[in-house]
């Protein structure tokens, strides 16, 4: 028997199991991959993170090291095996939901070749960052080159001495473009300018001001209206380098022949990779058969609670409940939010 059902092993699942923890519950995590640290290791090797160690922790584990200093990939796949082998509940690896249904006050998940498991709660945490998102782009569909997402860059090797034109403005795309521009010639095509901003304000982290300020849990409202695009966090690097055209940065392309490219000026050049650092969406589908998500596939849900099921939450999602809700820092506030409210509405 279980209290309750985590989907998920990643920041945002280790959080609901640690919040369903210290509410007295017993949860069980199902985790499609082999160990409970999300999508982290698919990561690219040069990822780290924008935040300090000390604002990217879960709750009860601060991160080991120096807490001002921003953790690679490697070092937050480690520290998520840590606060996973820290919990006292069931993690089982391997488990891939398929289907939840639900019957009276009980929800049941289906994985294959694996009996099913039934609780009267469930939180969704695959997160914000399960599904590459690819976008519809003029003539994409056609074009003879390489066509990559962010999810699947590692390092720039393999694109040495390439035509390379990076999709998108915000901090991944950035970082790849600055990454690759070494190794290849490289375009950082926007749909806008890329919006910078001071990542250390004072001579503090931007986050040190958003935490004292109380803006980086601010909950959204009405007010807020549409999601605003984050601008990228920099000390000066990546717009010195973009400045200095490695990678130069011009306006999205205008349509796609063959392995050629048009800018918005009518020039043609030939293309051998586009990456489209365009950002994910979460994997939820799982959730499809009851009635859940809306008719684009997202969850109809408000600050995490579901509104069609009351003992379905979610966490990870973005600006689920706040600027930092898809964030690590951010996941164990949202969690420990949900569980409150779906352990009362249990009763």
């Amino acid at each position: 028997m279980t209290d309750a059902i985590v989907i998920g092993g990643g920041q945002a699942g280790l959080a609901a199991a640690h919040a369903l923890l210290a509410q007295g519950l017993r949860p069980t995590l199902l985790e499609a991959g082999d160990e409970p640290v999300g999508s982290w290791p698919r990561y690219y090797d040069s990822l780290h993170l924008f935040s300090p160690a000390r604002y990217s922790t879960l709750p009860g584990l601060a991160f080991p090291g120096d807490p001002d200093r921003y953790p690679r990939r490697d070092e937050v796949v480690d520290y998520l095996r840590t606060f996973a082998k820290s919990l006292d509940a069931d993690i089982r690896t391997g488990h891939r939901v398929t289907a939840i249904t639900h019957d009276g006050d009980r929800f049941t998940t289906q994985v294959p070749d694996e009996q099913p498991l039934s609780a009267p709660i469930v939180i969704a945490a695959t997160g914000a960052f399960s599904s590459p998102h690819q976008p519809s782009l003029p003539g994409l569909d056609r074009f003879t080159g390489a066509v990559l997402h962010s999810s699947e860059y590692r390092d720039p090797a393999p694109f040495a001495g390439q035509r390379v034109v990076v999709v998108g403005a915000a901090n991944s795309a950035v970082q790849i473009a600055v990454d690759l521009a070494p190794h290849a010639r490289v375009t950082l095509a926007t749909r806008a300018p890329v919006r910078y901003t001071n990542q250390t304000p004072l001579g503090r982290d931007a986050h040190f001001w958003l935490t004292v300020s109380g803006y980086d849990a601010l909950p959204i409202g009405p007010w807020l209206g549409t999601q605003p695009s984050m601008p990228v966090l920099d000390t000066g690097t990546y717009r010195t380098a973009v400045d200095a055209g490695r990678p130069d940065q011009r306006r999205m392309f205008t349509a796609i022949d063959g392995d050629a490219v048009t800018w918005p000026d009518g020039s043609a050049e030939d293309v051998d990779t586009i990456l489209l650092a365009t950002g994910f969406r979460p994997d939820i589908s799982y959730l499809g058969g009851l009635g859940a998500l809306d008719a684009n596939g997202a969850p109809r849900q408000r600050r995490g609670l579901s509104t069609t099921h009351p003992g379905l939450g979610y966490v990870g999602l973005e600006w689920q409940r706040s600027f930092s809700s898809a964030s690590i820092r951010g996941a164990g506030r949202d969690a420990a939010y949900v569980v409150r409210r779906l352990a009362r509405r249990r009763g």
